[in-house]
This record gives C-alpha cells, structure tokens and sequence, in this order.
C-alpha cells in the first residue's frame, strides 16, 4: 500500500540551494548595516544641530537636535522641514532677520554634508558599494519613487549587487555596483 519515495537530493540542487540561503543571508546583513548607519548618520546630524544650536544660542537646542535625529530619516522633507521651523522659531526668539538666516542656513549645511557626503560614504562603506554608485543610485530611485525610492534605494543596491555577485552572467553588474 504505502510505498516509498526516495528523494534525492543532486549535488547540483543542494549547491544551488546553499547558494540562495548566503545569498538571503547577506541580503539580511546588508539591510542591518544599512539601518546601522541611518540611525549613526541621524545620531551624528541631531548632535550636530544640538551643538550648533546651542552655540548659536537658540532655546531647547537639545529638543531641535532630537528633531533633526528623527527628521533625518525622511530624505529631503525632513531637511527641509528643520530648516523652515529652526528658522521661525530663530526669528520669534531673537526678533531680527540674521539670526534666522544663520540657524536655517546651519541646519541646512549640516544635512546638506550628512546627505551628500557622509551618508553614501558610510552606506557605501558598509554595503561594500562604490560610492558614485550609491549616490547614483538613489538618486534614480528618488526619481522614480519619490521619498519611497530614496528610502529603499540602497537595500534595492544591495540586494541586487548580492544577487549579480551569484549569476555568473550578472558578475559585471556586481564588479560595477562593487568597491
């Protein structure tokens, strides 16, 4: 009645399964780096703000460096949205026109630096991509998704790097998108 089956498992299809599990692991460890870093960029954005804030002598600078760690995550708006309030609640405080051009003018040259420099810098560095690559990157996918794009811009990399690395007919897509 109940017969047998006898499964085999070709050596050929165990490689190509061990091959897809690295391949899922390293995709998996790419996107932790990749969260890593986002919250060591916003951390190192939010301590910048607070410190120049504080120099500059605007109220709650500790408060405006927490808003600018949480705003840092949304690409661009987050930016913006810092400079536009820091700079309203700069010209309520100090009543005159400069020192609301000084405050916005400093939270936007410290996301300025952290966006186009140290961030794809760090990204590259953890996700072992080329640099230009990165920022070329999300640059294209900001453009066709929007806020959405440049939030997964990089693990899309990645995830396509890792995968080129393993299909030999890709390997130039990997070398390319490589350090």
């Amino acid at each position: 009645m109940f017969r047998r089956k006898i499964v085999r498992i070709t050596g050929s299809s165990f490689a190509k399964k061990r091959i897809t599990v690295q391949a899922l692991d390293e995709i998996t460890g790419q996107i932790q780096r990749f969260l890593l870093v986002q919250v060591f960029t916003s951390a190192v954005v939010g301590l910048v703000i607070w410190i120049s804030f504080m120099a500059i002598g605007l109220e709650h600078a500790a408060v405006w460096g927490v808003v600018a760690f949480a705003l840092d995550f949304i690409p661009y708006i987050g930016a913006v949205a810092l400079t536009a309030g820091s700079a309203l609640v700069a010209f309520v405080q100090f009543g005159s026109l400069d020192m609301p051009l000084l405050v916005g003018g400093v939270a936007l040259l410290v996301h300025t630096l952290s966006g186009n420099l140290l961030s794809p810098w760090l990204m590259s560095r953890a996700a072992r991509m080329n640099p230009v690559a990165v920022f070329v990157g999300v640059l294209l996918f900001g453009w066709l998704w929007g806020v959405w794009g440049l939030l997964l811009g990089v693990p899309i990399l990645t995830t396509v790097k890792t995968i080129c690395d393993r299909v030999d007919d890709l390997n130039w897509i990997g070398e390319l998108l490589g350090q």
